[in-house]
């Protein structure tokens, strides 16, 4: 891509239509989520340097709606991310989804797994968190927010910035990472690990992990685990044993219906636990 500014890039960006190219062909069981009594489609959120596209859904009647931020998989907020939404929407909560790499490159177009992983490699940190802020003002002050009622879920590259969204923002109420990385060797743009934070987090984060996850080695979440008995927020980790990596992702192979369907009920009663 040619060199051009930031600011005009994320400026001119715009959301996925249907699945990202690289996740084709797509499973016949597909869940389908419709937006009917929902406000539900793109908007633009202003951050530091210009805009984001994200992608919100929320009841069409009603306010001060409790919030939650679903952050994307590798493979940017495509129409699974976007079907997630709208599951949360249907259940009375304001749920957004900001598109986190977005200066850095439009993965939806790619279709080879090994050429969107230099690309999401390039997205640093303090940019995520700092575009998850803006979009915690935007959804406040433009779309009925509250401010009190604040949750965080995650899948996959998402499940990792779960736990550091839950560490470097208070606010937030509880958070739930979906076999999101816990361990790796810190680069200037990503400094630490949910595990380098864990003795320290404050807000209850509940992770949830596939025991046959081959990217995800079960000791580094028994390390987790472990390092998480020292702080206060009562996080905890489940691990289903026959589950792979990306078992919530009904639009692919790794789908697991059963753990599924049973992690969703866990995030449903683990927010309302902790008040959103």
């Amino acid at each position: 891509m040619k060199e051009i500014t930031r600011r005009k890039f994320i400026a001119t960006a715009t959301l996925a239509t249907g699945f990202a190219l690289a996740v084709q062909p797509i499973s016949a069981g597909v869940i389908t989520t419709d937006a009917k009594g929902l406000i539900a489609g793109a908007v633009k959120i202003p951050v530091k340097d210009g805009e984001i596209p994200a992608y919100r859904a929320v009841p069409a009647t009603g306010e001060n709606f409790p919030i939650v931020l679903v952050l994307q998989e590798i493979f940017g907020v495509h129409e699974h991310i976007q079907d997630v939404t709208r599951r949360f929407a249907q259940l009375g909560y304001l749920a957004i989804a900001p598109e986190l790499f977005v200066r850095q490159g439009d993965v939806s177009k790619l279709s080879n797994i090994n050429d969107i992983r230099p690309i999401v490699a390039k997205v640093p940190d303090a940019q995520v968190l700092s575009d998850l802020d803006a979009t915690v003002d935007w959804a406040v002050k433009s779309a009925k927010g509250n401010a009190d009622k604040l949750a965080v879920t995650g899948f996959c590259w998402g499940g990792r910035i779960t736990w550091l969204y839950a560490a470097h923002n208070p606010k937030v109420k509880a958070g739930v990472a979906w076999y999101g990385r816990l361990v790796g060797d810190a680069t200037e743009l990503q400094p630490k690990y949910p595990v380098d934070i864990a003795s320290t987090l404050k807000v209850p984060v509940l992770g949830l992990y596939g025991g046959k996850d081959t990217g995800i080695p079960l000791d580094t979440v028994e390390q987790m685990r472990d390092r998480l008995k020292s702080s206060s927020s009562k996080s905890e980790i489940i691990v289903y044993p026959d589950a792979p990596h990306a078992f919530f992702a009904d639009y692919r192979p790794s789908y697991r219906e059963k753990e599924a369907k049973e992690g969703w009920q866990r995030l449903l009663a683990w927010f309302k636990q902790h008040g959103v």
